[in-house]
């Protein structure tokens, strides 16, 4: 019988009963967030996604216009901007969650 799946489920159970028990007492030390923390956070997290994105439109119209290319850069760099700002807002969360 093999009981290396089982000791890393076990594991991974007792990580996250630790981590559960830390975000316990540190809500308790703390407290709940206010209103305003929150909602500067979504203020935050929207900048963090508009910002690359309207770079990236910019840019791309800027290279599009230069090189006579349609729509080919505008798209490239919309795409690299969206996926650039939501890399940002993901390491925001993770960060404000390990707080």
């Amino acid at each position: 019988m093999n009981t290396k799946p089982q000791n890393h489920e076990n594991e991974a159970m007792r990580r996250a009963v630790k981590l559960r028990e830390e975000r316990q007492e540190r809500y308790k030390e703390e407290g709940e967030r206010s209103i305003w923390m929150n909602l500067s956070m979504v203020g935050a997290l929207g900048w963090l996604i508009v910002t690359p994105i309207l770079l990236g439109v910019l840019i791309g119209r800027w290279l599009d216009r230069t090189q006579n290319t349609g729509i080919f850069f505008s798209g490239a760099f919309i795409f690299l901007g969206v996926v650039v700002g939501c890399y940002l807002a993901w390491q925001r969360i993770k960060k404000e969650q390990n707080r």
